[in-house]
């Protein structure tokens, strides 16, 4: 169903769920998330998953396998938190039991630097994916934090929608509407607008970050994406590389995978990603941007489907960047491999003449989710203690 972005402030329920006496830190029942249908006030003793975990203000199913045993345990962040929805027709959603989608997270510490993080789930996750390998990280640091599911969720995301394309349409426009609503949240709590305001995200969510940097630099101040999804309508993008990807590896071609811009050292992650990601990812992306296709993923070819490349065209980025983005993408990345995403990022920068605000880090040994490592540890490097430093 075509979704519609309410422009009016909705009535709003809010309660306060305190782990913590109210007035400890100064519960504000009155908070308001502008434009929000449905909301929920809780004052907590901890915002981090330390925390939010066993008082039930998070879903570690969100951020399964996306960090790696090692990442440090942020804790004891007392604050605010805020969980609701914006207008929807869709029910992808199910946290919360609310089945709605376009669902959200706003997260206040009372000791606050002054700064906010916005971002976007990575994959077709929910609004809590980031919680471990953001979230967490920059509460302790003292930004306020925020976060969407994109509007939709789950493997069948491409049913919201209308047009071939609508649903990842709705991503950016869920991210921009998040941002103004949490940066009005933010200064309604701390009394003065957020000083400084970044965008960050993971896969997906680095895509998110991209184009929000380049149709609305006005709410950022910078922003640091890693390993963000590349949409590009002419190509590279993952309708081109995923194809042969999979047709070498049903082939036991390994010459096709590593032509498709896989990295030949990266072998060993082959079999693991053909069957978890690259043909689910594939099914489901040409759902979205090529519904009419019924043929196999390996058959696939993007060239003569001019469907998906007009499809593309409504979510493609530029590279005309408005603000700092700093990139960061791991070179054994078995899913967006990095010849094809990031480093044709970087040249779409440079062509629009933003080098200069772009900073580009490649990771030797770096993968597309850093739960691998914890499996290949001697072969692997973790990605997110990367990002979370760019990011504070």
């Amino acid at each position: 169903m075509r979704r519609r972005l309410a422009l009016s402030v909705a009535v709003a329920l809010v309660t306060c769920a305190s782990v913590i006496p109210a007035s400890a830190h100064g519960c504000p029942e009155q908070l308001r998330v502008p434009g929000a249908e449905h909301q929920v006030v809780a004052c907590l003793a901890d915002l981090t998953t330390a925390g939010t975990v066993a008082s039930s203000h998070t879903n570690p199913a969100d951020y399964a396998g996306l960090t790696h045993a090692a990442l440090p345990q942020q804790s004891g962040v007392p604050g605010v938190q805020i969980d609701g929805y914006f207008p929807d027709t869709s029910q992808t959603n199910k946290n919360h039991g609310w089945n709605h989608d376009s669902q959200f997270v706003v997260r206040l510490p009372a000791r606050w630097n002054g700064g906010l993080v916005v971002a976007g789930s990575p994959g077709v996750r929910a609004q809590y994916a980031n919680d471990k390998s953001i979230s967490d990280y920059v509460l302790a640091k003292g930004f306020a934090y925020a976060a969407t599911d994109k509007g939709n969720t789950g493997a069948s995301f491409y049913t919201d929608g209308v047009r071939p394309g609508d649903a990842m349409v709705e991503w950016n426009q869920r991210t921009t509407q998040l941002t103004r609503a949490a940066r009005a949240v933010v200064a309604q709590h701390y009394g003065r607008p957020a000083r400084e305001v970044v965008a960050a995200g993971i896969s997906n969510g680095g895509y998110l970050v991209r184009w929000q940097l380049e149709n609305h630099p006005e709410l950022y101040t910078r922003g640091v994406d890693l390993e963000g999804t590349l949409w590009s309508a002419k190509g590279p993008n993952l309708l081109t590389f995923l194809p042969p990807a999979i047709r070498g590896y049903e082939q036991q071609t390994p010459e096709l995978i590593v032509n498709a811009g896989f990295d030949p050292q990266s072998d060993f992650l082959w079999n693991y990603h053909y069957t978890v990601y690259w043909k689910l990812t594939m099914r489901i992306y040409a759902a979205e941007l090529d519904p009419t296709y019924d043929g196999l993923e390996a058959d696939y070819n993007y060239a003569d489907r001019l469907v998906a490349q007009q499809s593309v065209r409504r979510i493609a980025l530029t590279g005309r960047i408005g603000r700092p983005l700093v990139t960061i993408h791991g070179t054994l990345d078995s899913l967006l491999p990095i010849t094809q995403d990031s480093d044709h990022y970087a040249e779409l920068v440079r062509r629009t003449g933003r080098s200069w605000l772009h900073t580009y880090h490649r990771i030797n040994s770096g993968n597309h989710v850093d739960g691998l490592v914890d499996a290949f540890p001697n072969r692997l490097v973790p990605l997110v203690p990367l990002l979370q430093t760019a990011i504070a």
